[in-house]
């Protein structure tokens, strides 16, 4: 192979023909309504999606901006539109046990009437009831009861009175009962008197005041039980003058739901909790002085324990639900129960449950991103139980995690029926599927997207629609066919490869958008070729300053390079660097030593604890191959000392390996090799060149070098052949190999390589497995023999002298 050889402009990036394109502008391109590039991920996507088979959720994964998170809700809309829409979810009251709400389900809308329903219920009982008990009727019932109680009181007291008389003793009515005074000559006496009795008179009188006092405590029994049935009696016509007022109310909406069993069981409770509490609906004002202010309850505010907590309003749902959670903690999830604070007072009640994600998309679809789920504590776990037991538990997370114990509500579970699109990264699959036993049960449908797509004739249309949709959505410039062409080519270039095509569309949108900008700037109505390559290049100069620093230190010779010249043992290596997102080629200086030794190849970086597990690979492959190409009939005797010259921060990748190795084959042979010629590609022990990654990066690196110190026509960069399809260099590079300032040539071997460097002929082994004289490969097994030859003389000398 000779330096001619290199490769034509035309092999260094793919071409896109602007007139396979039928248009002029994007204005007249439908817009994309389907993914490209993705046909596997998307069956996976509908697999799932029409899977009713529980545990078919399904985990999308794929790098960022692969257009996952977009196609997800478009595929799960188009499929929810055509679905039923789910029940309305609602929380009432559970009148015997207020910290256990019940949970209710009403078709779609029937939850928002039956909570106006309810609310119009309170607003009734609490206008009509009063009104009843406001009435004459009502009073004068009452007034009736009251009248017959102070009569028979009267009488029992009376009889008593007289009795008590009779026996000559003055009884003294108190609140706490009555006392009896005795009577002497119809007066009473005071005990002062009492004591100046004879002793047979006040045995009388402590005899009649016993009987008496029993006699009283007997009257008091019969007071108590006659005010105890009044008092029923009074509860009784309060209960009957209630329901009169509120039971039709009632009736009438048990007609109405009557179909809805839960519904029906409900009214009927309030109806009995009405007839139980009929006081919270009494007007509170009594007279101070009513005889029966001994029965009268405290006065209590009518609650609204009777409204509805709509939980879930599905009434303005078209098809079945689409929830995209982008917070999904774990009260985000499943929902909670929010507390107030009422003078130092925690509580809490069924109205202040609010919904989680999964009461909003039950009967539907939940999209949540993997990451944040995992991140947030107890929300993994929580989404897990509810796909596992298909019910959803309104629980305190404190209480679960021991943190804060406090009375708090219990809500009915409600009954789930969703199904979960998960979006995360392949790592985060891998894990959960690995280390998470549940997960692989709950998430049997895998899409996993491509970063790229095959680029051939029929998604380069798409990618033309496509960018008529962004132009749509963003409300951009329309673009004519050249400019295309041109982010077409850009995508090509996003891949690393010719013959494909990126699917991180977001990388493409932000081309398509700044080159907006830039159309729009130039006052420019539609944007053209110029303005996709003022984007691209604005768009690298804001995040090249790092690589402009490198040229610097190169034009200042602070950085050691050669883009003239030869010289032996020394080679031009390429590395790749990203900072963010920008990565940038930079050519590095690589040296070899090699002499009279043992120790084989010493790599000084992994001496110094500074070579990655890759790069001491690739250089102990180079001792295999020294072995085996020059040491099959004596012993490999070498010491070869390697390093990258100004590195101090380490290196990995085993890319440099052939670089590597051609230095040691300079400094065996004693052949300069060209320092205008960089060189990139790993080896293996059989002397094949490998593919690499970062090539098209690498070339332009040691092309701005050498245009920093002045392009000689000689210049140029030597890759695998493999790398030649993954081309995708700048229109300058392109330009320079045109006019034949720059090369690049591809090699399949190291004996093609050397031949490259050195000017030299490699040479192939003949018959007796010599290399012709002259030729590299020669010239570096005589090198290698010679060592062999002089140690055994050494070795020698040595045991004479000991002899």
């Amino acid at each position: 192979m000779t330096i001619s050889q290199g490769l034509t402009a035309e092999k260094l990036r793919f071409t896109c023909d602007e007139n396979v394109f039928d248009f002029d502008t994007t204005e007249t391109v439908p817009p994309l309504e389907v993914m490209i590039g993705q046909e596997r991920a998307v069956k996976a996507v509908e697999f799932g999606l029409f899977t009713k088979n529980p545990g078919y959720n399904i985990f999308i994964s794929g790098l960022v901006g692969t257009g996952k998170i977009t196609y997800a809700e478009t595929a799960v809309k188009k499929v929810a539109g055509n679905q039923e829409v789910p029940n309305d979810w609602c929380y009432v009251n559970n009148l015997e046990t207020p910290g256990q709400p019940i949970a209710l389900a009403l078709p779609a809308g029937m939850g928002y009437s039956f909570k106006q329903d309810m609310q119009e219920l309170v607003e009734n009982l609490k206008t009509d009831i009063p009104k009843v008990f406001s009435s004459e009727d009502y009073e004068q019932a009452k007034s009736e009861l009251v009248k017959q109680y102070q009569e028979q009181r009267s009488v029992m007291v009376e009889e008593f009175t007289q009795y008590a008389e009779t026996q000559g003793i003055s009884p003294q009515w108190s609140s706490t009962g009555f006392v009896g005074l005795p009577m002497v000559d119809g007066k009473a006496v005071g005990p002062e008197d009492y004591q100046k009795l004879d002793k047979q008179q006040r045995d009388i009188i402590e005899k009649n005041m016993l009987a008496v006092h029993e006699k009283g405590m007997d009257v008091v029994r019969r007071v108590q039980l006659l005010e105890r049935s009044v008092r029923e009696q009074l509860k009784q016509l309060d209960i009957k003058i209630g329901l009169f007022a509120a039971g039709h109310l009632i009736e009438e909406f048990k007609e109405k739901y009557r179909d809805y069993q839960p519904v029906v069981d409900f009214l009927e409770a309030i109806k009995q909790d009405v007839s139980k509490n009929i006081n919270e609906f009494k007007p509170q004002a009594e007279e101070e002085n009513s005889p029966l202010m001994l029965f009268k309850r405290p006065a209590q505010d009518a609650k609204d324990k009777y409204n509805v907590n709509l939980l879930v309003d599905n009434r303005e749902t078209q098809g079945a639900p689409v929830i995209v959670e982008i917070n999904p903690t774990y009260y985000n999830l499943v929902g909670r129960a929010e507390y107030e604070t009422r003078m130092g007072v925690v509580s809490t009640d069924f109205t202040m449950i609010k919904p989680g994600a999964l009461h909003k998309a039950n009967g539907g679809y939940l999209i949540l991103n993997a990451r944040d789920v995992l991140t947030n504590i107890g929300a993994w776990e929580a989404l897990k139980r509810v796909l596992k037991t298909k019910k959803l538990q309104i629980e305190n997370l404190g209480e679960q995690y021991g943190v804060l114990a406090m009375a708090s509500l219990k809500p009915e579970p409600i009954p789930i029926n969703v199904k979960v699109i998960l979006i995360g990264n392949p790592y985060i699959y891998q894990l959960l599927y690995n280390y998470d036993e549940d997960f692989r049960k709950l998430f049997k449908a895998h899409a996993d997207f491509d970063v790229v797509m095959e680029n051939n004739p029929v998604n380069i249309q798409k990618l033309a629609g496509f960018i008529s949709s962004t132009v749509s959505r963003e409300k951009l410039k329309h673009f004519d066919k050249a400019a295309v062409a041109r982010v077409v080519e850009y995508s090509s270039r996003l891949t690393g490869t010719q013959t494909k095509l990126t699917t991180r569309f977001n990388e493409v949108v932000e081309l398509l958008c700044e080159a907006d900008v830039w159309a729009t700037l130039d006052n420019s109505q539609v944007v053209t070729t110029g303005h996709i390559k003022k984007a691209i290049e604005e768009k690298r100069y804001r995040a090249n300053k790092y690589e402009e620093r490198l040229q610097e230190m190169f034009a200042e010779g602070q950085l050691l390079i050669d883009t003239e010249g030869e010289k032996v043992g020394q080679v031009n290596g390429l590395a790749v660097l990203s900072v963010g997102e920008y990565m940038f080629g930079k050519p590095s200086r690589i040296t070899a030593n090699t002499y009279l030794g043992k120790s084989g190849v010493v790599n000084i970086e992994r001496e110094t604890k500074t070579s990655g597990t890759s790069h001491t690979k690739g250089v102990l492959i180079l001792s295999g191959y020294l072995g085996q190409k020059y040491a099959q009939k004596h012993p490999l005797t070498l010491t070869a000392s390697l390093t990258f010259e100004q590195l101090y921060d380490g290196v990995d990748g085993d890319s440099a390996s052939s670089t590597e190795l051609y230095a040691i084959l300079s400094s065996l042979s004693g052949l300069p090799i060209k320092q205008y010629i960089a060189i990139t590609g790993s080896v293996n022990q059989k002397g094949e060149v490998q593919p690499i990654g970062g090539a098209t990066e690498k070339i332009e690196g040691f092309f701005a070098v050498c245009k920093l110190k002045g392009l000689t026509g000689k210049q140029g960069v030597m890759i695998p052949h493999q790398n030649v399809s993954n081309l995708a260099l700048s229109d300058e590079v392109i330009e320079a190999v045109r006019q034949g300032k720059f090369h690049i040539y591809p090699v399949k071997t190291i004996d093609q390589g050397i031949e490259i460097l050195t000017g030299t002929p490699a040479g192939e082994p003949g018959a007796d497995g010599s290399y012709p004289a002259g030729t590299v490969n020669a010239l570096v097994s005589q090198k290698l023999k010679e060592y062999t030859d002089t140690l055994i003389k050494l070795s020698k000398s040595s045991e004479d002298k000991n002899d």
